[in-house]
């Protein structure tokens, strides 16, 4: 076997796309989501991808780049995918090599990188001297069978409705910073700008702003959930949050069941989502509305050495 590890190609945006969906389906990683990020995303994360090529085909990528919202400099990721028939012949080690590589020619010094649940990929990861640290659910709603629960009742004030109706973006990126900073997670974030936030949240291809879904209270928005969509049958709840001043009500659930409701109704039929194994009140909300567990990964890091 012939093994090459280079850059992306534009060409390869699809088959990039079809590997993923085959080693990661519940992140609805699509063609049109890879070429945005690699030619739209801010300049400060310098995303790239990385393919390894064997036998004249695609067995392998690597998404790597700098976590440049941490309030901690030095920070990259490389997060590998290998396909599950061609594991084991030296593409993953080909791969991250040169995944960090790229990190310490970018400044990094600490790379992370998102480990599948299972025994081979944890002991390829360990092996290399990554240490574990969080662990991530994934979760499934399948919303041609699933009967969601009533509708909870809204607090006195609070209005329901798809994000597309905000005259003011800047209500969603401040109630988006405000919901984060306590969010649990491996990296502490630091707050994004909201130039940055548009590109990286509002603009983002796959986001289907209607079934986006925002709780106001007098015109503020104090909950919100983003709903991404494959462009056929899947969809994929991004952030679900609530503003510190406006928890306890309720909010959380009544933005994702609208968003969820609406997206069984517009034809989709597979609802992912997925959370931190330590916030436990967000599972909880998940628990109510159906979703059950269809995978894991933690996340790992590494010390680099320039």
């Amino acid at each position: 076997m012939t093994l090459t590890v280079r850059d992306l190609r534009p060409a390869d945006a699809v088959a990039v796309a079809e590997l993923l969906g085959v080693v990661a389906p519940h992140q609805l990683i699509t063609a049109e989501w890879i070429t945005w990020r690699v030619t739209s995303t801010p300049a400060a994360e310098r995303f790239g991808v990385l393919v390894a090529e064997a036998d004249g085909g695609l067995v392998g990528a690597a998404l790597t780049g700098l976590l440049h919202e941490s309030a901690e400099q030095g920070l990259g990721f490389a997060n590998l995918s290998v396909h599950p028939d061609r594991r084991g012949r030296g593409a993953g080690s080909a791969l991250l090599a040169a995944a960090e590589s790229r990190l310490v020619g970018l400044g990094a010094r600490i790379s992370y990188a998102k480990v599948a649940d299972n025994p081979a990929c944890i002991t390829f990861a360990e092996r290399r001297g990554y240490l574990r640290g969080r662990r991530t659910s994934f979760l499934c709603l399948d919303l041609a069978r699933a009967t969601l629960s009533t509708p909870p009742a809204l607090p006195e004030g609070v209005r329901l409705h798809g994000a597309a109706e905000l005259t003011d973006l800047r209500l969603l990126y401040e109630a988006d910073l405000d919901a984060s900073r306590d969010e649990p997670g491996e990296a502490e974030m630091d707050e994004i700008g909201y130039t940055d936030w548009l590109t990286v949240y509002w603009h983002r291809p796959d986001l289907d702003r209607e079934l986006t879904s925002v709780a106001t209270v007098d015109g503020a928005v104090a909950a919100f959930s983003f709903a991404l969509t494959d462009g056929r049958d899947r969809y994929r709840s991004g952030m679900t949050g609530t503003r510190r001043a406006y928890r306890g009500r309720g909010l959380a659930r009544a933005v994702k069941h609208r968003s969820l409701s609406r997206a069984g109704a517009a034809g989709h039929r597979y609802a992912y989502t997925s959370n931190d194994a330590g916030n436990a009140a967000m599972l909880a909300v998940n628990d109510r509305l159906g979703y059950r567990p269809v995978g894991a990964e933690w996340r790992y890091r590494r010390e680099l050495s320039g």
